[in-house]
């Protein structure tokens, strides 16, 4: 095959997953892929300075397992999406510490995991009241919006997270809420119903609940919760590389 027909081809195959995602015709008229904005609820409550089985103050906490996840994952996510970021826990100890980080934007790898990377967890656990404020960025958008809650823990500042996922459903929010709970499988202190209150909160939102245990479950549940049909097809043709060592956070 001469070297102008090889050109030829592999723009063809280029271009194909494009074309099969956007659907027949007028390929460029098609709004792309990964439309919806999404907020990363993320976790610094104090339970996260814990290691990976009990214990605070360790010296591989659990956030430390999240940190390397989403610096794996955000730079190849980022690149499709606008993504935010709230966090909640971190500050005065035992407080109820909710803080609007960043609001979607497009590559917003290095300065979400600029905030994560310094995050030091101390407070309590208002989830209800992150994932409430992370709506409420995306309200005034036209497109659905995504929602992804890092949990390891349950609700400790009164909220009632199955409650507002009902009210989401009552006032026809377009959102989706998405649920990664992290190390949550083994731990006796959490009663049954801590779970199942995270689980409805995604159940009525249409949304995935998805446990993670290890730094791998954790890649696979951000790829799952915050990728879109562009990446998916991207990543099967192995273009979809981990990209950690441009944040700084791999050997």
């Amino acid at each position: 095959m001469t070297t102008p027909n090889r050109l030829l081809l592999a723009g063809l195959l280029w271009a194909m997953p494009l074309a099969v995602l956007a659907g027949p015709g007028k390929a460029q008229d098609q709004k792309t892929p990964c439309t919806e904005d999404a907020m990363i609820v993320f976790d610094a409550s104090g339970s996260m300075a814990g290691n990976l089985g009990q214990g605070i103050m360790t010296e591989k906490p659990r956030i430390h397992e999240v940190r390397k996840a989403l610096a794996r994952v955000l730079p190849g996510i980022t690149r499709y999406r606008k993504v935010g970021l709230i966090t909640y826990g971190p500050g005065p100890y035992r407080q109820c510490n909710v803080q609007l980080d960043l609001r979607p934007i497009p590559n917003a790898a290095e300065p979400i995991m600029r905030v994560v990377t310094g995050l030091n967890p101390a407070g309590k656990t208002p989830l209800t009241e992150a994932v409430e404020q992370a709506a409420e960025v995306l309200s005034d958008r036209s497109q659905p919006g995504i929602v992804v809650l890092l949990t390891d823990g349950e609700e400790t500042c009164n909220g009632d997270p199955c409650g507002l996922g009902k009210t989401f459903v009552a006032n026809g929010a377009n959102l989706t809420v998405h649920v990664i709970a992290f190390q949550m499988k083994n731990f006796t202190w959490m009663g049954e119903s801590s779970v199942l209150d995270v689980k409805c909160l995604a159940q009525e939102t249409h949304g995935l609940y998805i446990s993670a245990e290890n730094e791998e479950d954790l890649v696979k549940a951000f790829r799952q919760t915050l990728g879109c049909p562009m990446m998916s097809a991207l990543d099967a043709q192995g273009h979809l590389p981990d990209d950690s060592k441009l944040l700084g956070m791999r050997p």
